[in-house]
């Protein structure tokens, strides 16, 4: 999970800076570039939340599946000693 996070959030920032990078050599005004930035961050930081969102149901689905698998084996390995 730690690895995952950290790849979502450096690609995240890597966009980010990109954005913000493009932006700021449009030929448009300081202030409206501004704007610009804050829209774009938002609509950024949006979309990695939602990312981090599924990323999270995706491992919770994943976590209850393996519970599951492991009381199965925790009853074979009671079966076997009986």
């Amino acid at each position: 999970m730690n690895k995952i996070a950290g790849v979502l959030i450096a690609i995240g920032a890597g966009v980010a800076i990109g954005a913000a990078l493009g932006v700021l050599y449009a030929p448009d005004e300081g202030a409206e570039t501004r704007k610009r930035i804050v829209k774009r961050s938002k609509k950024l930081m949006g979309a990695i939340d939602d990312t981090m969102d599924e990323g999270r149901e995706s491992l919770e689905e994943i976590r209850v599946e393996l519970q599951k698998q492991l009381q199965k084996v925790n009853r074979k390995i009671e079966e076997v000693k009986n």
